[in-house]
């Protein structure tokens, strides 16, 4: 039995009714996780619509797609979904309706959270076989919205998927000594958790299917109108596990420098110098 029920499978939608109840049970399992609140619910939803997500998952970039190769995140991409079929677009926008919000309110017990309209680094995600994403933090502050980022929704597309296969979600605590969780990405379970500077977590370990298949999931984000700009902004701060290959990301450091010692008006011409010559 399903955790979430879908009453419309053909647009996604939820019974409001319902989720106006879901996640209250599961509230106190979520706040007292380690090494940060977290949850993993298997079985998550209705499992129909997410059977039309892998039948018409994208075969190629959106407009808006974002796709990744370097040290730090290896083969991936991003797909946009405001570019799928009426089906998934409607489907999408239910997990950013006030229904499923209310849901992640009763399950987090963060009030007042805000979906995000642009979907920015969200919707589908795709790490190609060898690809991986290296444990870190996320960013903190939506640039166009100018919310704080407070909640993270996975859920996973890969059917039969073993812990063999790699790509497997790790949760590590603060001090970056070890990682307290490792979650095989299989098809229809759920991790929702808080991010915060510390909530590191990626998935480190290249994706090795025997058969050479991506790594799937739907991937979302939440936010709160709580920045009161006392807090410092950061982009996705990467780490490097202990006694490890991982790379440091030199390029932020070298940005989170020029932003702390130059001037606002002589840090931005840098930026804007630096994307001309990355064009």
């Amino acid at each position: 039995m399903t955790y979430l029920s879908i009453t419309d499978t053909d647009h996604g939608f939820f019974d409001a009714a319902v989720l106006s109840e879901k996640g209250v049970d599961l509230h106190d399992q979520y706040v007292n996780a380690d090494p940060f609140p977290h949850i993993i619910i298997d079985d998550f939803m209705t499992p129909d619509i997410l059977e039309a997500c892998l039948q018409f998952f994208p075969e190629k970039p959106d407009p808006n797609s974002q796709s990744f190769d370097r040290d730090q995140e290896r083969y991936k991409t991003s797909f946009n979904p405001d570019f799928l079929p009426s089906q998934l677009r409607s489907f999408f926008y239910a997990m950013n309706s006030q229904p499923f919000v209310t849901f992640l309110e009763n399950l987090t017990g963060v009030k007042g959270l805000i979906p995000d309209p642009y979907f920015l680094g969200g919707g589908f995600h795709e790490t190609r076989q060898g690809g991986h994403l290296s444990v870190h933090a996320d960013f903190n502050l939506h640039p166009k919205l100018r919310l704080e980022r407070r909640l993270n929704l996975l859920i996973y597309l890969n059917k039969g998927w073993e812990e063999s296969y790699g790509g497997a979600l790790e949760l590590w605590d603060q001090e970056m000594s070890s990682c307290v969780h490792r979650v095989t990405p299989e098809f229809n379970r759920c991790v929702v958790f808080s991010t915060n500077a510390t909530s590191y977590h990626g998935h480190p370990m290249p994706v090795a299917h025997p058969d050479s298949k991506p790594r799937r999931s739907i991937a979302l984000y939440y936010y709160t109108a709580t920045w009161d700009g006392t807090a410092r902004e950061f982009t996705t701060q990467f780490k490097t596990r202990p006694q490890s290959l991982d790379k440091t990301d030199w390029g932020v450091k070298r940005d989170e420098l020029v932003n702390d010692l130059l001037p606002p008006i002589v840090a931005r011409g840098f930026h804007r110098f630096k994307r001309r010559l990355n064009r």
